[in-house]
């Protein structure tokens, strides 16, 4: 793995620690105090430094490094996280998230936003409250006062020079010399240290770490080295070395333990205080016979055997009161032990049952480039359209039906179902990292337009294919910043209608019928349908005498071109929004729909597929023509008779379903498949609900049965067809058109067929072939 590999994978572990630094910080803002979640914040940034630092990225980290000391005087309680203060930081995560991007893309972002917050976190960080803060702020710690300097005594004229050089005597004392300098109380910390070969592995380094330590404070370090095996046993990426270190200092066992924090999953670490009874230990007198030191001049003859005789006694006296010495020590430190043993003891059960439950709960994950799992989708894909065709060549060929062949083939189809849905399921994620992107340009809006909006989200772990959230994110930001910047009143307008100055937009996911369903809604004031319509009719959208209903005119804000803006600004007033919106959607094959109350609000609702890639569908018979029916969109299947059969005007048809009327569709006719309506009795009704149409029923000639087929896009192979939104390949090797089924219900409300559609998907993502 070369470094760009590396760096990759920094940047992309740089996006989870953003995205959970954002939660952590919106939980926070909305009144959770949970240490957990501090530390998680806290962790994020921290994470975040520690790997820019090691690719040299000196914005990253020196930024970084300031938010990170602000994060820690919150988790430290000398900083309360008011409104205010996570104000400060959601826009420094903001911050930080366009440094990292710049980081990555090799751009760079504007000094003027990264040094404005740098100053608010510092003045965070000393304890100052941003403006508007009340009483509520919280107090600043007051300054020693040993730390004032000494009153400077009034300066002594000069005396008169006493001889011709000029030399002056100048009065000094040495009264008082250090008294403003009061003596550091110095702690000893014993830091047992041994890494794991995942320490390595991660690109840390040891030697790293302890020259980080040693800036702490005075350090006295031994290397362990009796776990190295010999040279040819080895292994490479193994950690054999453990370090005992003694490090002297001022600080806390904290600031120790944050030398390793970001290493500290990754090695055995840890920190005390250092027994100091080693080194008070009381003077014993040694008895030592100072004549071993002589030259041995005078008794060199006759002594050499008591010179030596005493040195040895001398050094065997010494050896005993050392012992002495230290066993006395031992014997005073042994009470002591024992009184902390007990209580080490449940606490090391604690930790260990905690990381027992911590490894437990989280789940093993891996990192896998998306073109492998797309391959691996298009080969299941393929899978599923040869076990169909197979069962076909089997079933036309077999007319007993209970053959051992057929039973293997049924087996075979089980079989395949539910590899495909566990493929599908590895490419599903939640929609949460879109909605988390929202809340940015919430804040960004908000702040332009000078409004006070909170953004609330729920079924943020929805899951949807990764083709769908990928394209989620543009027309959620349009609908966002237009509820901000149209939906929601000024703080003066909500004020003067009773309403909240903080306004409400709420984002939501469900699904629903197997479908995803993403509601946004405001309690801003609503549409203004006197407004939009007036402003179609100045644009030309409309004739001036059209009769419209209230859905036909909240509608109208999609058609290209139209904005109720009075002038063009950096967020709307150019037409382009709702439209792209409207677009994105259609294009996931999906739909939108709106709903208004006037001073109530309006909600968005869109409807998409969960994935692009399968469709559990009806196959069905329309004149000689084999289609494909969505099945989310049937409710039911009817046999109509000449009873229930009524017709409605010049062309029109309608079928009675229990006591009601239903609008009777030709699918035939509608896709010119036929110049003549066909008679329904001997066809079959498939009772239909689209979004903006109601129920229709759809008739056919035949249902050939129910079954799960691969979407190809049409219009990356051939063309758009209206009224079609996709393709398939059957059992067979037939291709089967899939129908686009609320164009066809708009087609037999008078729209014409040849316009967008909602159900046409570009499929593209998905097709194989």
């Amino acid at each position: 793995m070369d470094m760009n590999e590396i760096k990759e994978i920094f940047f992309q572990e740089c996006e989870e620690q953003l995205a959970e630094l954002e939660s952590g910080l919106l939980k926070l803002n909305d009144g959770d105090r949970d240490p957990e979640t501090v530390n998680a914040v806290f962790r994020a940034v921290h994470s975040i430094k520690g790997g820019a630092g090691a690719f040299g990225l000196d914005d990253l980290v020196s930024f970084a490094h300031v938010f990170e000391t602000t994060l820690d005087c919150v988790r430290s309680n000398k900083l309360e996280p008011t409104q205010d203060v996570l104000k400060v930081m959601l826009r420094s995560a903001d911050v930080l998230a366009d440094l990292v991007s710049a980081s990555r893309d090799g751009g760079s972002v504007e000094e003027s936003r990264t040094r404005g917050l740098l100053k608010e976190l510092e003045a965070l960080a000393r304890g100052e409250m941003p403006t508007g803060v009340g009483a509520a702020e919280a107090p600043k710690p007051a300054p020693a006062k040993a730390a004032a300097p000494a009153p400077v005594p009034a300066a002594a004229p000069a005396p008169a020079p006493t001889d011709e050089s000029g030399f002056q005597p100048i009065p000094f004392t040495f009264d008082g010399f250090g008294a403003d300098e009061p003596a550091e109380d110095l702690s000893v910390f014993e830091v047992s240290f041994k890494p794991r070969r995942d320490l390595y592995a991660k690109g840390n380094e040891a030697a790293l770490l302890l020259r980080d330590l040693s800036r702490v404070g005075e350090m006295s370090i031994n290397c362990d080295m009796d776990q190295l095996p010999a040279f040819d046993k080895m292994d490479p990426e193994g950690a054999y070395f453990s370090w005992t270190i003694q490090v002297k200092t001022a600080k806390s066992e904290q600031d120790i333990r944050t030398v390793f924090e970001f290493a500290e999953w990754d090695c055995d670490l840890d920190v005390k205080v250092a027994d100091s009874s080693a080194e008070e230990l009381p003077m014993v007198p040694v008895p030592f016979d100072l004549s071993i030191l002589d030259d041995g001049t005078s008794d060199a003859d006759g002594d050499d055997g008591g010179a030596a005789e005493a040195a040895a006694q001398a050094v065997a006296a010494a050896e005993t009161a050392t012992n002495v010495t230290k066993m006395a020590a031992a014997a005073a430190r042994v009470e002591k032990k024992e009184s902390q043993a007990a209580a080490a003891a449940a606490a090391a059960a604690a930790n260990a049952a905690n990381a027992a439950n911590a490894a437990n709960s989280a789940g093993q994950t891996i990192r896998v480039d998306l073109d492998r799992v797309d391959r691996l989708i298009n080969l299941v894909g393929e899978l599923v359209i040869n076990q169909a065709m197979l069962s076909q060549s089997v079933i036309e060929n077999d007319t007993t039906g209970t053959s051992s062949i057929n039973m293997g083939l049924e087996e075979l189809q089980q079989l395949t179902r539910e590899i495909q849905d566990s493929v599908m399921a590895i490419r599903a994620q939640p929609v949460k990292p879109v909605f988390q992107r929202m809340s940015r340009i919430v804040r960004e809006v908000a702040d332009m337009v000078g409004k006070s909006i909170r953004l609330v989200t729920e079924g943020e772990n929805t899951e949807v294919d990764k083709t769908v959230i990928d394209k989620l994110a543009e027309p959620l930001t349009h609908m966002i910043r237009n509820a901000v910047d149209h939906g929601i009143e000024s703080p003066e307008r909500r004020e003067a209608a009773g309403k909240n100055p903080e306004g409400t937009v709420k984002l939501t996911a469900k699904h629903r019928s197997g479908r995803i369903v993403i509601e946004l809604s405001d309690d801003g004031a609503g549409i203004n349908r006197e407004k939009v319509k007036q402003k179609a009719i100045d644009k030309d959208l409309i004739p001036a005498d059209s009769n419209l209903t209230d859905e036909e005119i909240d509608n109208l804000i999609f058609m290209p071109g139209f904005s109720t803006a009075d002038k063009i600004s950096d967020i709307s007033g150019r037409g382009v929004g709702m439209d792209v919106v409207k677009r994105s959607i259609q294009a996931l094959g999906g739909r939108i729909s709106i709903s208004s109350r006037p001073g109530n609000g309006s909600t968005f609702t869109m409807s998409l597929p969960l994935t692009l890639a399968v469709l559990d569908g009806m196959v069905v018979t329309v004149a000689g023509q084999t289609l494909v029916v969505p099945l989310t969109a049937i409710v039911e299947t009817l046999q109509p008779e000449a009873s229930a059969i009524h017709s409605f005007g010049a062309n029109q048809r309608l079928i009675s379903i229990r006591n009601s009327f239903c609008p009777l569709v030709d699918v035939g006719r509608i896709l010119n498949f036929r110049s003549i309506q066909a008679n329904p009795v001997e066809g079959v009704a498939l009772l239909v609900e689209s979004e903006g149409g109601g129920q229709r029923a759809l008739m056919v000639d035949a249902i050939q049965g129910q079954r799960q087929v691969v979407i190809k896009s049409l219009e990356a192979n051939y063309t758009h067809v209206p009224g079609i939104a996709a393709a398939t390949i059957l059992g067979d090797g037939r291709v089967a058109l899939i129908l686009d089924v609320d164009a066809v219900v708009a087609a037999s409300r008078g729209q014409s067929l040849r316009q967008d559609s909602g159900m046409k998907a570009d499929m593209s993502l998905a097709a194989t072939g």
